[in-house]
């Protein structure tokens, strides 16, 4: 199995497909820091009811994804777990 079909398996069923997307990743433009919590606090609560979170967060380790909330933890929160 390729590594692309695994990635499509689990992210066809994630919670943040669609228009809501748009939380998980920081605008282009600069945000305040009240604005950057209550974005991150909208994605994590979506990460909550999502059914692949585990596979998603697992990815986002394995690739060492720098940007965006993935499996309900953020950057500067997957860092942490990556040099525990």
């Amino acid at each position: 199995m390729s590594v692309r079909n695994v990635e499509v398996g689990w992210q066809l069923k994630a919670a943040c497909r669609g228009p809501q997307a748009i939380v998980f990743f920081p605008p282009s433009n600069p945000e305040r820091r009240d604005e950057k919590r209550f974005r991150e606090r909208n994605a994590k609560a979506i990460c909550e009811t999502c059914s692949v979170r585990d596979d998603c967060l697992s990815y986002a380790l394995t690739i060492r994804e720098q940007h965006g909330i993935w499996g309900g933890l953020s950057e500067s929160e997957r860092r942490e777990l990556l040099t525990v």
